[in-house]
């Protein structure tokens, strides 16, 4: 029997729907300069709520990508999906006339998917009856109509389905894709996640386990991985989608080639629903198999985005994790938290930070990791203070974990022809 020879999988379009920037270039210019996205949060009163502040979208207008009608009958998660899909299409510059759509999928996920829906459907419930449910509450709802959103939009007939796998949905359907180029099933996938979850019920969910942080006289400070003083992290909302091709079909159609995606580590802790394993044990191997998949050494990376919720177990486990992989070259490795800045965007988590890993391939700039103040004895790597760097960037990887002990790494790589 002959070996199969896998395909190599290169980023072709991306977009991006972000507390900080709703294009990719507002988004990133944003994350160099240490923006925050947190503020008060403005949806609903919260009063009787611990925590007060998320990071909002600003000045999101839905029917800057879609029409009236399509916008009132998807949730918000559908709507950031819908909007990060077209800057994505447009990026990557495929004419959707003179190609086979057979071959184009749709894989994308959301942790939670609308949340909001299921809250404003229940009250009508609870205040009428039964027949005051929207017929459109189960397609607004489920997590899998995003996915589905976008293919029927574009008209995209290859593998469509959702991912859910907590803060590590975005990772898990990009690594799905890359799966599925990489064997040929399919030549391009528009692949990422979304969430919208600064709602009464998930952000009063969220403050009962404990999560989320509330140093509401501060709410820019609040995220602040790394740093001894952190408290919790801060939810966010958005969504992004990659446009990820298989290299011929990129070079058959003469796109831009922002970056290549080279390895993927997928592991399970199999300890606790919501806390990692001691040591970050499974983010150890999750990032070995991702720099063995892509026939790399542990010295050839150069940056960790990691999953840096501004958590305290997280932040010293993954630390933990990444000084026991790599040793003593931990310390050459620069690592830093998106989150810092965006809040924790859930299911769309590890797609907002793999654009900004592919921008550092790409301009050999790495964003910095703000509000760090207060050095953590337990948390002693270099964590890109405060400040942007230029560092020499060729590997990057990149970490997210989730709720059950889902652990995810994407490995990106400079695109060389």
């Amino acid at each position: 029997m002959s070996q199969k020879i896998f395909r190599r999988v290169v980023v072709t379009g991306m977009g991006a729907i972000t507390p900080i920037g709703l294009t990719v270039d507002e988004y990133w210019k944003n994350l160099l300069n240490g923006v925050s996205g947190a503020a008060p949060i403005t949806y609903f009163d919260t009063t009787n709520f611990k925590t007060k502040f998320a990071a909002q979208l600003k000045n999101f207008d839905p029917l800057n990508y879609m029409d009236r009608k399509l916008a009132q009958r998807v949730d918000p998660f559908t709507q950031f999906a819908l909007a990060a899909a077209d800057e994505a299409v447009k990026s990557s510059g495929i004419n959707f006339d003179n190609i086979d759509k057979t071959r184009i999928g749709v894989i994308f996920g959301s942790g939670i998917g609308g949340v909001k829906t299921f809250e404003t459907q229940h009250k009508n419930l609870l205040d009428s009856s039964p027949s005051r449910i929207s017929p459109f509450f189960i397609p607004m709802l489920i997590i899998d109509i995003a996915a589905g959103r976008i293919s029927i939009k574009y008209g995209l007939k290859g593998p469509n389905y959702a991912t859910v796998s907590a803060c590590a949905t975005a990772s898990h359907a990009i690594a799905d894709a890359f799966m599925l180029i990489q064997r040929g099933s399919a030549d391009i996938i528009l692949t990422g996640g979304s969430e919208a979850t600064i709602t009464p019920m998930a952000i009063g969910g969220f403050i009962q386990a404990g999560a989320l942080s509330t140093r509401n006289d501060e709410p820019q400070k609040a995220s602040r991985p790394f740093d001894k003083t952190r408290d919790g992290f801060v939810m966010g909302e958005g969504g992004a989608v990659l446009v990820l091709e298989s290299l011929e079909s990129a070079l058959n159609r003469n796109a831009q080639i922002f970056a290549e995606i080279s390895g993927i580590g997928l592991t399970a802790d199999a300890h606790h629903i919501t806390d990692p394993a001691p040591g970050g044990e499974g983010a150890v191997r999750s990032m070995k198999l991702a720099i063995e998949d892509a026939d790399l050494q542990l010295s050839d990376v150069d940056y960790i985005n990691s999953h840096g919720t501004s958590t305290a177990g997280n932040d010293k486990n993954e630390t933990s994790a990444i000084k026991t992989l790599f040793g003593a070259h931990a310390k050459n490795i620069a690592v830093n938290s998106t989150k810092s800045m965006t809040g924790h965007l859930l299911g769309a988590a590890g797609a907002i930070e793999a654009i900004a890993c592919i921008k550092t391939l790409q301009t050999q700039n790495i964003h910095p990791t703000i509000n760090y103040e207060f050095p953590d004895p337990e948390c002693d790597l270099f964590y890109v203070p405060n400040k942007s760097i230029q560092k020499e960037v060729n590997v990057v990887i990149s970490n997210t974990f989730g709720f059950g002990g889902h652990n995810a790494t994407l490995l990106f790589k400079r695109y060389q022809q």
